[in-house]
């Protein structure tokens, strides 16, 4: 059975931080993609930093470039996001997601083939 366990989230002020944690299983780690996303309240999820499974590349959505840190450790499956200098507008639910081959077109990514049940964030002005 696939598993993603999203863990770390909570409420935090402005310009504090937070690390989330992705625990993964049931699928070959080193063989996917992993995802960060969000989706505040009364908007579209979207991808915030996504981190490859050959060469470590990582993207990062303009709006956290600087603030916010992916990374993944293969002995433990589990992949990390870092999150610095948090303000308000980053508070939504972020969800992990492990994909083989997913894509991103105008800023949308597709091909994600599985997803946690994600964790809340709340950035206190």
């Amino acid at each position: 059975e696939v598993q993603l366990v999203e863990s770390g989230g909570g409420l935090v002020q402005a310009g504090g931080s937070l690390r989330l944690s992705c625990v993964t299983s049931g699928f070959i780690f080193d063989d996917y993609v992993i995802g960060w996303f969000r989706q505040a309240p009364g908007k579209e999820r979207e991808g915030v930093s996504v981190i490859s499974s050959k060469d470590g590349s990582t993207y990062y959505i303009d709006s956290v470039k600087g603030r916010f840190t992916i990374s993944r450790d293969s002995a433990k499956n589990t992949a990390y996001l870092q999150m610095d200098s948090l303000k308000p507008d980053d508070t939504a639910v972020y969800y992990c997601a492990a994909g083989r081959t997913p894509a991103v077109v105008a800023g949308t990514w597709y091909g994600m083939d599985y997803w946690g049940k994600g964790i809340s964030v709340t950035v206190s002005s």
